[in-house]
């Protein structure tokens, strides 16, 4: 009993000495400094941060998230001001990443030039979504973490440009993965339902959780919605389920990722997709 107690106070004390040297400076910064990727950071209570010159929210206790998107430029500025009028400026260093094309053929004309009047849809369907990409609540449900919402074949990945029946179109800003229609899609980190809605135009069946601080997340081409708006989740809850609705070519779900407008890449929040025959 003697030695585990003198055990645990050095890892005590050594987990006090990692803790003040961190944050001896005032700011600690964790994640990936590279484009998709997502930082989490501490702070002093009470200090103010700032992104390339706009004020990020910063919790009570300090915490603030802030995101790299797919093409951001290879610097960014993150300044602190503390209550003491004591200021701090960090430059980051963003890596850059290379993207895959892809090409995807055979889709019905209409769906790749759209009417006049799907245009008009679009636009307002567009709306929405952008709408819950502002939200800024001072929630801070992403400190659960993210895992991912279902085990599958990863078929379409961050960042890559899609070419439609021969068109370039605007990269993908998410993460396909295919499984039989119907498996169950969970919510991959804590947060609030923010849109559930049966019928998107390019996404058929989606759904957005809000999980704070500007951090969203968006499941696409659902065949069914298990959420209302509002609702609270919590990482591993089921929030539908997998289908080929909206524009698809086959059964998979969509997972996108947004610090505000910044389009950041799932697979870097989540990890390594687990070994479904681990289970």
């Amino acid at each position: 009993m003697r030695c585990l107690l003198s055990a645990l106070t050095v890892l005590f004390a050594l987990a006090v000495t990692i803790a003040a040297a961190a944050a001896a400076d005032g700011l600690r910064l964790d994640g990936d400094m590279v484009q998709g990727g997502l930082v989490r950071g501490w702070t002093a209570p009470g200090a103010r941060v700032t992104f390339d010159g706009v004020p990020v929210r910063v919790a009570a206790d300090g915490a603030f998230v802030f995101g790299f998107g797919r093409d951001f430029p290879p610097t960014a500025e993150l300044t602190v001001t503390f209550l003491d009028g004591r200021g701090l400026r960090r430059r980051l260093e963003v890596a850059r990443r290379r993207y895959d094309i892809q090409r995807i053929d055979g889709l019905p004309p209409a769906m790749v030039t759209p009417s006049a009047e799907a245009l008009a849809r679009i636009r307002r369907e567009n709306a929405r979504i952008a709408e819950v990409r502002r939200r800024d609540t001072p929630d801070t449900w992403f400190r659960s973490g993210f895992v991912w919402p279902l085990r599958g074949r990863v078929t379409g990945v961050f960042g890559s440009q899609r070419v439609l029946n021969g068109e370039p179109r605007r990269p993908h800003f998410g993460i396909d993965i295919a499984a039989p229609a119907g498996t169950a899609v969970m919510a991959p980190a804590d947060g609030e339902i923010a849109l559930a809605h049966a019928d998107l135009y390019f996404t058929g069946g989606t759904v957005m959780i809000d999980h704070g601080h500007g951090l969203t997340s968006v499941y696409s081409h659902l065949s069914r919605i298990d959420v209302a708006v509002g609702a609270r989740v919590r990482q591993g809850d089921v929030i539908g389920a997998v289908g080929s609705t909206g524009r698809s070519t086959g059964a998979h779900l969509d997972w996108r990722v947004n610090w505000f407008k910044q389009r950041l890449d799932p697979a870097l929040l989540a990890g390594p997709m687990p070994d479904a025959a681990a289970d």
